[in-house]
C-alpha cells in the first residue's frame, strides 16, 4: 500500500470523527453509504423471499392431492398472483440491487454510488410497496387473482386489492429506475484511473447492461398498469373490447416489459458466476470480450421476442415465425456464455467451496431451463403446452436455479468481505446439496405434468396427476426448509461472529499451497494474473 492511500485513509478517519455518523436506527433510515444500503436491500429481499416462499408452500399444500381441501379457488389464485409478484419485484430484483450497491463501487474503485441520497430514497420506496402488496390480502375482495401478469379483462373484475397492487408496483418501478440511473452514472463516471470499461469485472458489465434495460422497460410496465387503472376507474376502454379497446393489446404492452424483465433477473446472475468460476478454477475468465458482447446481444435481442408469450392469441403465422426464430437466436449468446464458463473451468486447479458449488449447480440447472425455453420457442409445441405446468417448470428452472442459486453463490463468495467473518463451510455445502436436490424434486416432475396437459393456476386437478403433484409438494417443503436453514444456521451465525475472514479469503482455499498464481488479492478485485 503506498503512502498516499495511507494518508487518504488517515484523512478519511479524521474526517469521520469530525462529523459523527448517525448511529442506531438513524444509521439505517438516513443511510447514504452504499454498503449500508446494499445491506438493507439484501435483508429486505431475504424477508420477501420468505414471504413469497410461504405463499408457494400454501399453493403446494392445496395441490398435494386432487380435490379442494384448504382454500377457495379465488384465494388459490390470489396466492399464485402474489407469489409471482412478490418473488419477482420483492425478492430477486432487490437482491441483485443489493449486490450492485455493495460491490460495484468496490470493484471499480469508486468512493460510493454517484447519487447517495437518491440511493437511500430508492431503497425506502420498497418497504411501503411491500407492505401494500402483503396487505392487499386483507382488503375486501382480497388480493388480485389475475395472475402475476395481471391480464385484462380479468383485472376489471378484481376488488380494491388490485388497485393497491398497482400502486405498489408503481413504487417499485420508480425505485428500480432510480437505482438503475445511479448504477449507470456510477459505472460510467466514477471508475478509478486506468479502469477502462473493458477491464471492469464482469459483474459491473452485466449490471451496467441490466440498468439500461430497466430504464428502458420499467416505464412500459407503468404504462400498462396505469391504463388498467384508468379502465377500472375512469371510464377508459384501452383493454375493454365493448368500448373499442383490445385485451390482447395489454399482453403486447406487458410482455414488451416482461421479456426484457426476465433478462434483468438473470444478467446480474451471469456476472456473479463469471467472477466466481475464475476464482475457484484459478484461471482468467475465458473469452472476456465475448462475454461482454454476448451479454449486450442478449439485452438487445430481448426487446424483439416479447410475443413468444402470445402464440395462442391468434397472431398471423408470419409473426409467429418471426418471434420463434428471434427467440431461438437468444440461445446463441447464452450458449456462448455457458461454453465460456466451461472453458474457464477446463484444466483449472478447481476446488469446490460453496460459492463454486452453487455456480456449477447453476450452470447445470440453468442449462436445463434454457433447453426447455428453446423447446417452448417452437410455436407448434408452445401452442400445446402454453399455460401448463411445463411453462411453470421452465421459468422456475431459470429463475430459481438461475437467479436464486447465483444470489446464494454471490452471498457465500462475498459475505466474508461484508461481515468480516467466514461462514461455516460444512453448513454451506449442506445448504447447497439440500437446495439442489429438493429443487429438482419439486420442479422436474412439473415438465411431465405439463406435457400430460395439466393447466397452471388451477386449485384442483384430475386424479391422473396426483403422484407428480405429491412429489412436487414434498420437494417444495424440503426446498423451503433448506432456505430456513440458510437463514438461521448460516447467515445469522456468520454475521454474529465466527472465524475471522482473512484478507484474501479464497487464496489457496482449503489450506492448500498453490504453485499456480492464485486469484487477485480479494480486496483489490483485479483480474487474476495470466497463467504462463
Amino acid at each position: 500500500m503506498n503512502t498516499t492511500t495511507v494518508d487518504h485513509q488517515h484523512h478519511d478517519q479524521t474526517h469521520d470523527h469530525a462529523h459523527d455518523h448517525p448511529h442506531g436506527w438513524r444509521r439505517w433510515l438516513f443511510a447514504t453509504n452504499h454498503k449500508d444500503i446494499g445491506t438493507l436491500y439484501l435483508w429486505f429481499s431475504l424477508t420477501m423471499l420468505m414471504i413469497g416462499g410461504v405463499l408457494a408452500l400454501l399453493i403446494r399444500v392445496e395441490l398435494f392431492q386432487p380435490g379442494l381441501h384448504y382454500f377457495r379457488p379465488e384465494f388459490f389464485n390470489q396466492l399464485t398472483t402474489m407469489h409471482g409478484i412478490i418473488m419477482v419485484f420483492g425478492a430477486i430484483m432487490p437482491a441483485f440491487v443489493g449486490f450492485a450497491n455493495w460491490m460495484i463501487p468496490l470493484q471499480i474503485g469508486a468512493s460510493d454510488m454517484a447519487f447517495a441520497r437518491m440511493n437511500n430514497f430508492s431503497f425506502w420506496l420498497m418497504p411501503p410497496a411491500a407492505l401494500m402488496l402483503v396487505s392487499s390480502f386483507f382488503v375486501p375482495g382480497g388480493a388480485s387473482a389475475a395472475g402475476w401478469t395481471l391480464y385484462a379483462p380479468l383485472t376489471s373484475q378484481m376488488g380494491i386489492g388490485m388497485d393497491i397492487g398497482i400502486f405498489a408496483m408503481h413504487l417499485m418501478g420508480a425505485s428500480s429506475i432510480m437505482g438503475s440511473i445511479n448504477i449507470v452514472v456510477t459505472v460510467l463516471n466514477m471508475r478509478a484511473p486506468g479502469m477502462t470499461l473493458m477491464k471492469m469485472p464482469m459483474f459491473c458489465w452485466t449490471w451496467l447492461i441490466t440498468a439500461y434495460l430497466l430504464i428502458a422497460v420499467m416505464p412500459v410496465l407503468a404504462g400498462a398498469i396505469t391504463m388498467t387503472l384508468t379502465d377500472r376507474h375512469f371510464g377508459t376502454s384501452f383493454f375493454n373490447a365493448a368500448g373499442g379497446g383490445d385485451p390482447v393489446m395489454y399482453q403486447h404492452i406487458f410482455w414488451f416489459f416482461g421479456h426484457p424483465e426476465v433478462y434483468i433477473m438473470i444478467l446480474p446472475a451471469f456476472g456473479i458466476v463469471s467472477q466466481i468460476i475464475p476464482a475457484f478454477a484459478r484461471k482468467q475468465l475465458f473469452g472476456y470480450a465475448s462475454m461482454v458482447y454476448a451479454t449486450s446481444s442478449i439485452a438487445v435481442l430481448s426487446f424483439i421476442v416479447w410475443a413468444h408469450h402470445m402464440f395462442t392469441t391468434g397472431m398471423p403465422v408470419t409473426a409467429q415465425l418471426f418471434f420463434m426464430y428471434a427467440t431461438m437466436l437468444i440461445a446463441v449468446p447464452t450458449g456462448v456464455k455457458v461454453f465460456n464458463w466451461i472453458a474457464t473451468m477446463w484444466r483449472g486447479s478447481m476446488t469446490f467451496e460453496t460459492p463454486m458449488l452453487f455456480s456449477v449447480g447453476f450452470i447445470f440447472v440453468f442449462t436445463i431451463g434454457g433447453f426447455t425455453g428453446l423447446i417452448l420457442a417452437v410455436t407448434p409445441i408452445d401452442i400445446q403446452v402454453q399455460d401448463t405446468y411445463y411453462v411453470v417448470a421452465h421459468f422456475h428452472y431459470v429463475l430459481v436455479a438461475g437467479s436464486l442459486f447465483c444470489l446464494f453463490a454471490g452471498y457465500y463468495y462475498w459475505s466474508p468481505k461484508w461481515t468480516g467473518f467466514m461462514y461455516n463451510e460444512t453448513r454451506g455445502k449442506i445448504h447447497f446439496w439440500l437446495s439442489l436436490i429438493t429443487f429438482n424434486i419439486t420442479f422436474f416432475p412439473m415438465h411431465f405434468l405439463g406435457l400430460a396437459g395439466m393447466p397452471r393456476r388451477y386449485a384442483d386437478y384430475p386424479a391422473q396427476f396426483t403422484d407428480f403433484n405429491m412429489l412436487a409438494s414434498v420437494g417444495a417443503f424440503g426446498f423451503g426448509l433448506s432456505q430456513v436453514y440458510f437463514l438461521f444456521w448460516i447467515v445469522i451465525p456468520s454475521i454474529r461472529g465466527g472465524k475471522k475472514a482473512p484478507m484474501k479469503p479464497w487464496e489457496g482455499a482449503q489450506g492448500l499451497e498453490w504453485t499456480v498464481p492464485s486469484p487477485a488479492p480479494f480486496h483489490t478485485f483485479e483480474t487474476p494474473p495470466v497463467i504462463k
